[in-house]
């Protein structure tokens, strides 16, 4: 059967092992999975949740909370290039990660003194330069650095 005769949860779950079958050093699943079935869902999640627990490093970005509390094991959100909130999935709920995500939480981490950045250098990850291109980008499995 050909990828394209598989419904858009099955063209989904393809997608994901196919990609795991390459053996990344680094997997970005950026919305993994948007508009499937539950049952596709749960199959993707298990799919990521083996992987990181094969030790596959993972950077999973998506709007569904849920998701990114239940296959995180650290909330980082990232506004501006900057690292504006952590927190634990263990105890964070959505309603909190929402409000961080929207600007609107009442703990946002502080600049430093001065208001001139983050006390930590490691917060900041890797703003666009002047002419807006990034430091990193993805293509096709691998990592590269943008010139």
């Amino acid at each position: 059967m050909a990828a394209h005769a598989l419904s858009g949860g099955n063209q989904q779950k393809l997608i994901t092992g196919r990609e795991l079958t390459a053996a990344p050093r680094v997997l970005v699943a950026a919305h993994p999975t948007r508009g499937v079935d539950v049952g596709a869902q749960a199959a993707i999640w298990d799919q990521l949740r083996d992987a990181r627990g094969a030790g596959l490093a993972t950077l999973l970005v998506s709007a569904d909370l849920e998701e990114l509390i239940g296959l995180s094991d650290a909330l980082l959100v990232i506004s501006r290039g900057r690292i504006v909130a952590r927190l634990d999935p263990a105890t964070a709920t959505p309603e909190q990660l929402g409000a961080h995500m929207m600007g609107a939480a009442a703990d946002p981490l502080r600049p430093a003194s001065g208001g001139a950045g983050f006390a930590d250098p490691a917060d900041t990850l890797g703003a666009a330069p002047p002419g807006g291109r990034h430091w990193l980008r993805l293509r096709r499995s691998r990592l590269r650095r943008s010139g």
